[in-house]
């Protein structure tokens, strides 16, 4: 009966939280994954379990249950301080540095120029530095939270943009608090624009679950208040929400995190498509690309002019330190299996210039999220990136298209990112990929 379902979706639901309650609060920066890595498991199971019962949920209930998880899973991100990453340090200094009229492409947080910014919670000193997640500055006697320290930032002007308005309208000594509280809020955003997108368009609204209740949430959008969030919601309203005004909102999440590119395709679905007049194909080209890159240019300019060419920050550094300017790591693994080390890089490449030509062929232009997944959800197993909050596009992507199959992906981003063994995430990336194929199978054999 759809009575029983709802109880059933509103106790797995439940559970949900408290399984990410105990998640988020196992204290993983200390050195015991084991826990955290059990109990978010755990809340993954769940999570599915509930998003297939709210299906069964007649609409009005079923609305009522995803908007009240919208707001209480991710506020479980808000219970304890970062888990599993020290980005969001970072993001607390490039806003302070703005805040004291200083470019955050200018300096390295360890350069002595900027000691005066410095404070014991960020800078710590003396036996507060004997931690695993402490790095060394030029001082014998004192360290940091933030990693990378003798790095220029890496992130986009628009994510310096966030840190600084953040930091603006925070309270003094508030920390990671303020981060974790937008990432809340970004996070919600993102649910009911989903919401607003799905409706909008006649679909069932329940698939915005595959976000609203997603465990990489509150995890990585708010716990570890990874600043990609902003970029999912930008992406979601260019593609779900907005006709008119998509490439700039694309372009504005490029210069938030460069990771919402891979959507571009996705918004020139069937571009190449046989019967297209030309003309045609240069307007709706013209009408993406160039709002895009004007608003990328634009959000440049004003760090440029004061920052000159350290503006790109630790970006090529960044790339050869994770391996993706080579064979190394474990990045390609999947690829790798396959073929010769070297020749790795360059086959990802091939893969996801093939892929995104087939969804300018091919693809409904109607749907502009669905080719932006393909695409998306490819370049990560061809490139198998270890960072799971990267993959925070695919889960909203996924709530907008439905395909839950593709969820594999953040899942082995995890896998990969926490297990212990670096042959973890190749298996787990491998299992993503036999998913995704057995979705796409079970669906054209469906229809």
């Amino acid at each position: 009966m759809p009575w029983g379902w709802g109880v059933g979706a509103g106790v797995l639901l439940l559970g949900l939280v408290g399984a990410l309650v105990l998640t988020v609060t196992a204290g993983s920066l200390t050195g015991d994954f084991s826990r955290h890595i059990r109990w978010y498991a755990v809340s993954w199971v769940l999570f599915a379990a509930a998003v297939w019962a709210v299906r069964e949920v007649p609409g009005r209930w079923a609305v009522f249950l995803l908007v009240a998880g919208a707001v209480f899973v991710p506020a479980t991100g808000l219970l304890a301080p970062p888990t599993t990453s020290t980005d969001s340090y970072r993001y607390v200094w490039d806003g302070r540095v703005q805040a004291a009229g200083i470019s955050p492409y200018a300096h390295a947080p360890g350069d002595p120029a900027l000691a005066p910014l410095r404070d014991p919670w960020l800078f710590p000193r003396g036996t507060a530095c004997h931690h695993p997640y402490r790095y060394p500055v030029h001082d014998p006697e004192g360290c940091t939270r933030i990693n990378r320290p003798a790095v220029h930032t890496v992130y986009p002007p628009l994510a310096e943009a966030y840190f600084l308005v953040v930091h603006l309208l925070s309270p003094d000594a508030s920390r990671h608090k303020a981060l974790q509280a937008g990432g809340a809020l970004l996070a919600v955003g993102t649910s009911l624009a989903l919401l607003a997108a799905l409706r909008g368009r006649g679909r069932d609204p329940v698939t915005a679950a595959c976000w609203a209740w997603c465990p990489a949430v509150p995890l990585e959008a708010v716990n570890n208040a990874h600043v990609d969030v902003l970029g999912v919601l930008l992406t979601v309203l260019a593609l779900g929400v907005v006709t008119r005004g998509r490439g700039a909102l694309l372009g504005a999440a490029i210069a938030v995190k460069f990771v919402p590119a891979l959507a571009v395709p996705g918004a020139l679905s069937g571009l190449l498509a046989g019967g297209v007049p030309l003309r045609r194909r240069v307007r709706d080209a013209a009408a993406v690309l160039v709002p895009a890159a004007l608003v990328v240019a634009l959000a440049y300019l004003p760090y440029a002019l004061t920052s000159g060419a350290s503006v790109l920050g630790y970006l090529s550094g960044y790339l050869d330190e994770e391996g993706y300017a080579s064979s190394g790591g474990t990045r390609y693994a999947l690829l790798r299996l396959l073929l010769p080390d070297a020749a790795a890089p360059a086959a990802a490449l091939a893969v996801l210039a093939v892929t995104a030509l087939l969804v300018l062929r091919r693809a409904d232009p109607d749907r502009p999220w669905q080719g932006a997944l393909v695409v998306t959800g490819v370049a990560f197993l061809a490139f198998t990136p270890g960072y799971p909050w990267y993959a925070l596009l695919v889960v909203a992507l996924v709530a907008l298209d439905g395909r839950w199959e593709w969820l594999g992906v953040p899942l082995a981003g995890a896998a990969a990112y926490l297990g212990i063994q670096q042959d973890v995430g190749t298996v787990a990336y491998a299992l993503a990929a036999i998913a995704v194929v057995t979705g796409a199978v079970v669906r054209r054999s469906r229809s």
